[in-house]
């Protein structure tokens, strides 16, 4: 028997036992053939590698994730995954769905099919996630018909709306689900479901959502289980309390491990899905049990019953680990063949596909003045209770404070108060509406900065502390076709160009991570107190997440689903 690829004398995790076997491996196209005691005195193998006791494990699958988290193209974020011994991915491409629509997703499954790793797409089931902000473009049923027919999809992407679900039974949401559930029975639909408990919970559940990847408490990650959701670890739900839950618990087929946002940054300086499951083997889960949580749970959870292995007939995408505790990688297969080897690492690549030409021209809106920042209101002279955005380090989640305001003219006296402006601007030419409200906690104490990177919608988005400021960050990335802008005394302290919709760039990894440190340093010069300050700032519009924020149309009490006023009352 003549076998492409002969492994000899590594040590091969089994994913059905959870455990170790010396063994010998064969692959022949692409796939495993062997796996067992025989060795050259059977296979006249092309090649042969002396594995010298090397663990081989299969190559990470993460099911939840957005590419544009990364803010990199696909073939940038496929070279770095490869790097982090990721052979398998599930985007969603929520964010250029919400630039661009059907067009925007489209663009990001052509620009994948030529990348060494396998992605296959969820199709964004929540765009706009709310009728609380106006986005570029939106996915309807007739659109995902279309997805699916391309078979690049395998799943319905996060439920996000899930205050629609419980509340109107007639709305956007339960009419895809409803549609689903009847024309595809059979496809998987992920979730997004934060705090939900009790009936609540079930409601959803009932609607069809049987998945979710936000914050878990221990008490929510048991009732969840209990129901028989399948339950998606992000690094944040990572805490000491969830980590003993899942080791002290037989919850292995119930859970994966997924890294949903990643920073540039951290991407390059941490790794990937393996930096997850190398912190889970630091915070005391078996390597056994880590390795099945990024590796056969996600493909089973995602139906994708040829990987996640190393078995017979199974895709050979697999990994040679020279410490288990470290996850040191040496050398990544994918398909049976080397794909990234650590003694001999090539340059990461810029992206190589050219995405349409207006794609590159989504910013359309005029540059700003200093009226557009007046905080005009249309009441009398005296003192008012306002509702302010309040920040704090360790969430993305936001509070409501109520603080006091003098107005003058018509305008709210905002300027050293202590709170900060944050405003957002329709940037899609479709109505040019804008929004104004404050902001403090957590957030930057002087300067300003603004992006066009501002979940889901990805309006232009402004806070700052002086006018001249917020103009000249604000200016910059409307100039540039969108991006992220960092200034502090008319001076810019950091600036990212976002070419692609005004959220990607086509530069390689080390490239963007490069940028993405640089403004993740001058946000915290400026006293941003935050692990991630740029995606704090960034979810300041995402109507979904608790509990204030901001969209084109006003302030947005998440929890009520509802614009709400600035102003509560005269004092």
């Amino acid at each position: 028997m003549q076998p492409d690829l002969l492994l000899l004398n590594p040590k091969v995790y089994n994913s059905y036992f959870k455990q170790w076997t010396e063994a010998n491996v064969a692959v022949k196209d692409g796939k495993f053939m062997y796996i067992g005691p025989s060795g050259e005195e059977t296979f006249r193998a092309k090649q042969v590698i002396d594995a010298g006791g090397l663990y081989m494990i299969p190559g990470f699958i993460d099911i939840h994730l957005h590419i544009e988290s990364t803010m990199v193209t696909p073939a940038s974020f496929s070279e770095g995954l490869l790097r982090n011994g990721v052979t398998t991915i599930v985007p969603e491409p929520h964010e250029m769905a919400n630039v661009f629509g059907l067009d925007g997703v489209l663009e990001m499954i052509k620009a994948s099919r030529e990348c060494a790793v396998d992605m296959f797409y969820a199709i964004p089931s929540s765009v706009p996630a709310t009728s609380l902000e106006t986005s570029g473009g939106s996915i309807e049923i007739e659109d995902m018909e279309a997805l699916l027919a391309t078979g690049d999809v395998i799943c319905l992407g996060e439920i996000m709306n899930y205050v629609d679900i419980i509340t109107d039974p007639d709305c956007k949401t339960n009419r895809i689900l409803k549609h689903m559930k009847e024309r595809h029975p059979e496809l998987v639909i992920e979730g997004h479901v934060p705090k939900l408990l009790d009936l609540d919970l079930q409601r959803v559940i009932s609607a069809g959502v049987d998945s979710d990847h936000t914050h878990q408490t221990v008490e929510g990650l048991k009732e969840r289980i209990g129901a028989g959701m399948f339950i998606e670890i992000q690094e944040k739900s990572m805490t000491p309390e969830i980590m003993d839950y899942l080791i002290q618990h037989d919850v292995s087929e119930r859970f994966c491990f997924v890294t949903d946002d990643v920073m540039a940054d951290s991407f390059e300086a941490r790794g990937h899905l393996n930096h997850i499951v190398r912190k889970a083997i630091g915070m005391g889960m078996a390597p056994e049990k880590a390795i099945y949580a990024a590796t056969f749970s996600p493909s089973r959870r995602m139906r994708l019953y040829d990987r996640g292995t190393i078995a017979p007939g199974k895709i050979a995408d697999f990994q040679l680990i020279a410490n288990l505790e470290s996850m040191q990688l040496e050398t990544v297969f994918k398909n049976g063949k080397e794909a990234y080897s650590a003694s001999n690492p090539s340059p990461l690549q810029a992206t190589r596909y050219r995405f349409p030409e207006h794609f590159y021209r989504s910013v359309q809106l005029s540059e700003l003045n200093e009226a557009d920042f007046a905080a005009q209101v249309d009441v009398e002279d005296g003192t008012y209770l306002c509702r302010v955005m309040t920040v704090r380090d360790g969430s993305t989640f936001t509070q409501e404070s109520h603080i006091e305001f003098d107005a003058v003219g018509g305008r709210l006296k905002w300027e050293g108060t202590g709170c900060g402006m944050i405003a957002t601007f329709e940037r899609y030419g479709k109505h040019g509406g804008k929004a104004f409200g404050f902001i403090n906690g957590d957030t930057i104490q002087k300067g300003a900065v603004a992006t066009t990177y501002s979940h889901d919608n990805h309006n232009l988005l402004v806070i700052g502390h002086n006018v001249a400021d917020m103009l000249l960050a604000a200016n910059t990335v409307i100039r540039q076709q969108g991006g992220f802008c960092v200034v502090l005394d008319g001076e810019v302290m950091a600036n990212m160009h976002l070419p692609v919709g005004g959220i990607l760039t086509e530069e390689p990894l080390g490239a963007a991570a490069e940028s993405v440190k640089q403004l993740r340093e001058a946000m915290q010069a400026l006293g941003y107190k935050h692990y991630n300050p740029i995606m704090s700032i960034a979810t300041h519009s995402l109507p979904v997440s608790p509990y204030l924020k901001i969209t084109d149309r006003g302030l947005i009490d998440v929890n009520a689903g509802q614009i709400v006023p600035l102003i509560i009352e005269k004092r």
